[in-house]
């Protein structure tokens, strides 16, 4: 598919965003997966095909009203062809490897379309028109998945959510040239697995652990056995379950410490989920240093008889506002908990990570910050959310 193309047509690119399955070969516009109804009142899918006339960077008013049709002689709901539409009954070679059962010609009230979105729907109305009265699921549109170009995106095929959803002005917001994360245990995988779906340009992971069976349970996605035995390293294995989807995530395994903290140099923004308190202070010091903003995530489980509570903690620091750091950051090695031997804390992970990830995307202005705190907990026995130090 022509990238450019689609993206300098608005007729085109609202096809694509409204789910039709589109493609564009040899100066052909074709959309797949179009339902109808054969003689034997059965539900089939077929392509519709048109010419497409452009400028050569966007297309123009369609040259024909008519197009071609592969599959079946299309039917009515009683299996009687459509001879109002079908135009002609030959068998044609459209090329790179397209045979046309026959051609449709339905004019509109004016004569001619005024682009290919009207010109195409118009098509699909009247084929699945009369699948649908056969079996009312049916539809063309499939919103299937669509490759992209390295020059285009960072993710390997299209987001079209955020364009469909109106909020592609909104999403832009989150386009930060480097990020970081600092560990890849339970936390730090899930900060992974939300901001891998945002357009940052570059996602750099930071953990020098090997991923095993215990700590796979609270990592997101199944790990198989057979990848188990191979004893990835984390960065590795989670490098090779997102790079499908995110282009730029590169994998350091290498642990930051204050000898190798200067890896974040350039860095928009880090995250931080480490387990051990100690390695903190020189990483902190230097991300202040460097006026680079960062988040710091947290949680302490313990046992009280038989079940587990706990405090899950957010904190963020950003330019002139680190007053709080001492305070909300614990910078010595911490005594083991429950979290330390219990791997049944996915939920906790997760949370953990999303509450960190909000509120990165509030500093960003991705979401609505009317308290703008800098601190955030969440304590588990009695379902509460604190948020403290204002930032003003």
């Amino acid at each position: 598919m022509s990238h450019q193309l689609l993206s300098h047509s608005p007729d085109l690119y609202r096809l694509m965003e409204e789910g039709y399955d589109v493609e564009i070969s040899d100066s052909n516009l074709i959309i797949k997966h179009v339902p109808y109804v054969t003689s034997q009142r059965t539900i089939a899918y077929g392509t519709l095909v048109s010419e497409l006339s452009t400028n050569g960077t966007a297309t123009i008013k369609p040259r024909t009203h008519e197009v071609w049709f592969i599959g079946e002689l299309p039917c009515d709901n009683h299996g009687r062809e459509l001879d109002q539409v079908i135009n002609q009954r030959t068998a044609t070679n459209l090329g790179t490897g397209l045979m046309a059962t026959c051609s449709f010609s339905s004019k509109p009230p004016s004569g001619n379309y005024d682009d290919y979105y009207q010109k195409m729907t118009a098509y699909i109305r009247i084929l699945s028109g009369f699948a649908k009265a056969i079996d009312p699921t049916v539809t063309a549109r499939i919103y299937p998945a669509h490759p992209t170009v390295e020059e285009e995106s960072v993710f390997r095929y299209l987001d079209t959510a955020s364009s469909r959803s109106g909020i592609s002005a909104i999403s832009g917001k989150l386009k930060q040239d480097k990020v970081a994360i600092v560990g890849l245990g339970g936390t730090g995988s899930y900060i992974l697995d939300l901001v891998s779906k945002t357009p940052i340009g570059e996602i750099h992971l930071y953990d020098d652990d090997t991923l095993y069976a215990h700590n796979a349970f609270r990592t997101p996605g199944a790990a198989s056995l057979d990848e188990l035995k191979g004893m990835p390293k984390k960065v590795e294995y989670l490098f090779s379950k997102y790079d499908p989807m995110h282009r730029h995530i590169i994998p350091h395994a290498i642990r930051i410490t204050r000898s190798t903290v200067n890896e974040l140099h350039g860095m928009d923004f880090v995250f931080m989920a480490l387990d051990v308190g100690s390695a903190k202070r020189s990483i902190i010091e230097y991300l202040e240093s460097q006026k680079i903003p960062f988040i710091d995530c947290g949680m302490g489980v313990y046992r009280k008889d038989d079940s587990l509570g706990g405090v899950v903690r957010v904190t963020a620091v950003v330019e002139g506002h680190g007053l709080h750091v001492d305070q909300r950051i614990s910078f010595g090695d911490l005594d083991e908990d429950e979290y330390d031997w219990n791997i049944q804390t996915a939920d906790l992970n997760m949370l953990n990570a999303s509450l960190a990830v909000l509120k990165w995307k509030k500093l960003c202005g991705f979401y609505i910050d009317r308290k703008q705190e800098l601190f955030s907990s969440y304590v588990i026995g009695r379902n509460q959310m604190v948020s403290e130090d204002r930032l003003e």
